[in-house]
């Protein structure tokens, strides 16, 4: 052979092709154009008909793409969308769809009220859109679809990320497996965001030595629009492209990077797309940075000092804080915290001592707290329940010295869930039946909500029966999928199976595996709990899914001891882990199964919505009274874990609770269930569906919580809020120099006299009145900004006097410098009490007493 052919015969083995990409799009027929806009907007996730008419395209792929209509675009043949180009009966359907969906925008292009600039880590919108992890994106989701739906004017602001949470896989040991799949942009419902000019609208945000840009993508969301910031692209250094690949992913840094392009970067992208929002709802501590740029911004445009512009920045700021323990509020070591922020307090003209102090209750702390950067700047602040308004208080109190926490103006608006993405449709159809066509557009109504008591009760248990056959058949299929993918044992998949029971009672136990969730309650006793589902008259099977944390192995563990105690021979088929709790799995879950059971350690459930969710679809809650069940608990409506704590000792409490649970369980769930009428209707079980449709459901509904929004913050702080802007921000100007001017003084204020309960014993007589006096010194302040009160309380079974009364004193007489203070005491119950005298600054343009911290306990 020639040393030519040779050298040929090397060439070709040893060179390897050169392959170029090219990227084919979907090519929708002009005809089918209209599909691309409703799969752009997600009002498809709550129009039945949108979602009917992407299923029509192919049910196969739709199920494939996991509802995703855009990908299911992409996904479709060319030969199938020809023809449904030509089916007549799909393009009639097509556009109905799209005149509901253009006739909707049409009646919202006129929003209502001040507008609102809505902030959240993350927010559930649907499981295409991979940007939240639990309960606080969930919330955040269906809050901008109700702002839609009720006409509300709010524009929302977060994070696009690129793997978003994690993606559970249970392995043949049942323990967790966290896995991050890529979001392509190109596949979910986001494009760019331009400005007016027509550019990709881009920001920065200040970091240690360098610049960090963030891209603007836009979502729509029925008429509200979501902006979302993302730093993987090609302007950021390789290491910063990734501050926004994770939810809660990373280390403390990295939380503390996402949340200054939440804050800082979220505020610059409203800017730059020409929104001046009127009030700032700061949904949890992670975007308190907020309120740092927008003083910032007064200083520099407006020529106020940093006291005038907190005073505005203020009045337009509601911090809503979901977090009932202080382990679970933001916080970074000031030395971190230093590196990344010190140059800020320049643009605020305060030095660094005093700005680091917004972060802290007290001076030595070591943490800088994003919780108490957004009280101190909030007007207004909220728990999310009323039983968690009063935690709240509890974890907030440090900030308010010389306040009793009963008085802390922290309020609450208890949170709920969307009727038109949780709803089952065929609830849907009955309500409309039965409520009216108008209906859900009047569900604040709570009349209307009484007509389920018209609906047949053969109606209700067949529809009931209907769901709880479609959820069984949905777990069957997903539950032999994932256990065959990961080579189960092929005998004990097809016992699971075989044993599922469609006319079982089942009840769904579906969150987050946090141990205070306390999932382990129900297998305290297994002997016990293997009668109550083996009984072959009176079956019951229990459905269990959700994540724990990838860093929380205490929730890991549970998880594998559920899955271990399923597998045993009498619990196969009884107990069931379904893996990755998604939005869909959590609409089947909530649809299908009889009873919600929640067992939280009270008071570490903030609100939970998963079982407000269940009652809008006739599931019947069993819960602790914890979270929004304090308030929504009825009798005949559900069932409730007794409210007092018997023992201290939490081991003790909890085996009380799991021996409560399978009396209730055995003694009124399970005999509800069964006792059967003649045609085999249980009516008492029928009775407490419709007990919980007229009494709990219609207060638990997003309508109303963004009703109480707009009635006690909104609406308050946006008349304030504009009283403080007008004439140049006069009245922020003159609020800061007047507490300037208290302030100064403040410290020098002497008492001179108190004659109170003089010449006799500590014994008052009901209804007598005891005059009072107290003589102080004001050091040149007038009585009228100084205020004079008593403040009785009575011990409470802790440490903490329980405020009882406040009774303020009257200005008698003022004499240069001093003034006498009056009071006629009377009390009207006998009893053993507490008082304590206090001044206390008054000003008519202060919006209540903890927004100036000044107090003085004489």
């Amino acid at each position: 052979m020639s040393t030519d052919k040779v050298r040929y015969i090397r060439k070709a083995v040893i060179e390897n092709p050169t392959w170029k990409k090219f990227i084919v799009e979907s090519n929708l027929p002009e005809k089918l154009l209209p599909l691309r806009e409703v799969a752009r907007n997600l009002w498809w996730v709550w129009s039945i008909e949108a979602r009917e008419l992407f299923q029509q395209i192919d049910k196969e792929i739709w199920e494939e793409c996991e509802h995703n209509p855009i990908m299911l675009l992409e996904k479709v043949s060319f030969k199938r969308l020809k023809e449904l180009e030509n089916d007549e009966a799909f393009i009639g359907q097509m556009e109905d769809t799209y005149r509901l969906l253009k006739n909707y925008l049409a009646e919202r292009e006129q929003k209502e009220g001040p507008e609102i600039a809505y902030f959240s880590m993350e927010y559930g919108l649907h499981d295409s859109l991979k940007i939240f992890s639990g309960g606080l994106g969930i919330l955040a989701g269906d809050y901008l679809k109700e702002a839609s739906d009720s006409k509300v004017n709010i524009v929302g602001v977060g994070l696009l990320y690129r793997y978003g949470y994690f993606k559970q896989m249970l392995n043949l040991h049942g323990e967790q497996m966290a896995t991050y799949n890529a979001q392509h942009f190109s596949g979910i419902p986001v494009q760019p965001a331009f400005d007016a000019q027509g550019n990709w609208v881009v920001v920065e945000v200040e970091f240690p030595g360098r610049v960090i840009k963030s891209r603007v993508w836009e979502v729509y969301v029925g008429a509200v629009k979501l902006y979302l910031l993302d730093t993987d692209f090609e302007e950021n250094q390789e290491f910063d492209k990734s501050i926004t690949h994770h939810l809660y992913g990373g280390d403390n840094e990295n939380r503390l990077k996402q949340e200054m392009i939440l804050g800082l970067g979220g505020i610059r992208a409203l800017r730059k797309l020409g929104y001046d929002s009127d009030i700032f709802h700061c949904n949890e501590g992670h975007a308190a940075f907020i309120v740092l740029e927008r003083v910032a911004e007064l200083i520099k445009h407006n020529n106020l000092t940093f006291a005038e512009a907190k005073e505005a920045i203020t009045a337009s700021t509601l911090f809503t804080t979901h977090t009932p323990v202080p382990a679970g509020h933001d916080s970074f070591h000031v030395d971190m915290f230093k590196n990344y922020m010190e140059s800020f307090s320049q643009k605020l003209n305060i030095s660094w001592d005093e700005f680091v102090q917004f972060g802290k209750a007290y001076a030595h702390e070591d943490h800088f707290n994003m919780s108490y950067l957004a009280s101190h700047f909030s007007q207004g602040i909220n728990g999310v329940s009323k039983l968690h308004g009063d935690v709240s208080k509890t974890i907030l109190k440090d900030l308010y010295s010389g306040f009793l926490e009963e008085e802390l103006e922290i309020g609450y608006v208890t949170n709920g869930v969307h009727y038109g993405t949780w709803i089952a449709k065929e609830w849907k159809n009955i309500h409309q039946k039965y409520f009216g066509e108008r209906f859900p557009d009047n569900q604040l109504d709570a009349d209307v909500w009484e007509k389920i008591y018209k609906v047949p009760e053969e109606d209700i248990w067949a529809l009931r029966q209907q769901l709880r056959e479609r959820l069984i058949g949905y777990i069957k299929q997903r539950f032999s999928t994932n256990w065959i993918k990961r080579h189960e044992d092929p005998k004990l998949v097809t016992e699971v199976i075989g044993k599922l029971n469609p006319n079982a009672l089942t009840i769904g136990f579906a969150r987050r595996f946090a141990t205070y969730k306390r999932a382990h309650l129900l297998f305290n006793n297994l002997e016990r709990l293997s009668k109550i589902l083996n009984n072959e008259e009176r079956p019951v099977q229990f459905l269990f899914a959700g994540k724990a944390h990838p860093a929380d192995k205490a929730g890991q563990d549970l998880i594998k001891h559920i899955v271990d105690i399923s597998k045993r021979p009498e619990f196969r088929g009884k107990i069931l882990f379904v893996q990755n709790y998604d939005m869909n799995l959590a609409k089947m879950l909530l649809q299908g199964v009889d009873v919600w059971l929640n067992t939280p350690t009270r008071p570490l459930e903030a609100s939970g919505t998963s079982g407000e969710k269940g009652v809008m679809n006739g599931t019947l809650h069993f819960s602790v009274l914890d979270g929004w069940w304090v308030e929504g608990y009825k009798k005949d409506a559900g069932w409730a874990l007794p409210l007092e704590r018997a023992y201290d000792v939490q081991a003790y409490q909890d085996e009380l609770d799991a021996e409560t649970i399978y009396n209730i369980m055995e003694d009124e769930i399970i005999e509800a269930f069964y006792d059967r009428d003649q045609d085999g209707i249980p009516e008492k079980w029928v009775g407490f569906i419709k007990n919980t449709f007229a009494k709990v459901a219609p207060n638990f509904t997003t309508a109303r919580m963004i009703r109480d929004y707009q009635e006690r913050y909104y609406a308050p702080q946006f008349e304030r809020v504009n009283r403080i802007k007008q004439d140049g921000y006069k009245m922020a100007r003159e609020l800061a120099a007047w507490k300037y001017w208290i302030a100064s003084k403040w410290d020098e204020i002497e008492v001179k006299d108190i004659q109170i309960l003089d010449g006799i014993t500590n014994v008052l007589k009901i209804g007598k009145d005891y005059p009072a006096k107290v003589v102080v010194d004001l050091k040149g302040l007038s009585a009228s900004e100084v205020g004079l009160e008593m403040v009785i309380t009575k011990n409470g079974n802790g440490s903490e006097p329980k405020l009882v009364e406040k009774m303020e004193f009257r200005v008698e007489e003022t004499n240069g410098s001093l003034c006498t203070y009056a009071l006629d005491l009377h009390h009207n119950y006998s009893g053993t009490y507490n008082y304590g005298i206090r001044l206390f600054p008054k000003n008519e343009n202060l919006p209540h007493r903890q927004e100036f911290k000044y107090i003085k306990w004489i």
